[in-house]
């Protein structure tokens, strides 16, 4: 697929959304539209919103240079690697 035709796919899904986060925001409108159904009007007047029911999903902080590191010289080890860098180069993990 040619770079151009590629943008312009992201530019359509900014004005129609598909994939993932338009099948979340369709499952979300039906449950939001079952609990209005089912809810009472006495106890809860407001009806739910569909933002009520869409999956939140929790935001992965950045890891820093240090802790990538770190994480990429604990798998060479469980996996019986060898650090063939020279002694100057290695993290501070090893301290």
């Amino acid at each position: 697929m040619p770079y151009a035709e590629f943008l312009e796919w992201i530019a359509y899904s900014r004005i129609e959304p598909f994939g993932e986060e338009r099948a979340d925001w369709r499952a979300a409108s039906v449950v939001a539209m079952l609990a209005n159904i089912n809810r009472d009007a006495k106890k809860r007047r407001k009806p739910y919103p569909v933002s009520d029911f869409l999956l939140k999903f929790e935001s992965i902080p950045a890891q820093s240079l240090n802790d990538q590191l770190a994480f990429v010289e604990m798998l060479n080890i469980a996996f019986g690697g060898e650090d063939r860098r020279p002694q100057a180069a290695t993290s501070k993990a090893d301290e």
